[in-house]
């Protein structure tokens, strides 16, 4: 059967539509005991996992967590070549990036319930919590 041009639109917007502001902590989550240049924060941004990577963005994001403190860069000229700007965490963007992790550890605790729910209706023969439970009793 083949989708219809509605359904190929939907598949795209969920694909494309990663939260844009969760650049931000996986950001300051990987400047947090290192400082890297842009270059590798956009590396790690790829192995955790964003799909597609605006590089202008993330030097863009970079520039505004400057601006707000929470980042602070200084030129690297230790290297040969051009001069690198080095990124490192600020206590402000430690202080952020705890209350990011916060926010997230309660978003996950709805996520798990919502996938729980969502399998507990969509594959009733699948073993959820309750059913792994009920096993070990008998």
């Amino acid at each position: 059967m083949k989708k219809s041009t509605n359904d190929s639109k939907s598949d795209e917007m969920v694909k494309n539509n990663t939260p844009k502001n969760l650049m931000i902590p996986v950001l300051l989550l990987s400047l947090r005991g290192w400082n890297l240049h842009g270059y590798k924060l956009i590396q790690q941004l790829t192995q955790f996992g964003f799909s597609s990577i605006d590089q202008g963005n993330v030097y863009r994001t970079l520039r505004q967590l400057e601006k707000d403190k929470m980042v602070k860069s200084e030129w690297d000229t230790s290297t040969g070549g051009p001069a690198k700007r080095i990124y490192s965490l600020t206590d402000a963007g430690e202080a952020y990036l705890n209350a990011w992790a916060g926010s997230l550890e309660q978003y996950q605790s709805i996520l798990n319930r919502f996938f729980t729910m969502y399998t507990d209706m969509f594959m009733p023969g699948s073993l959820t919590t309750g059913d792994k439970e009920e096993e070990k009793e008998e």
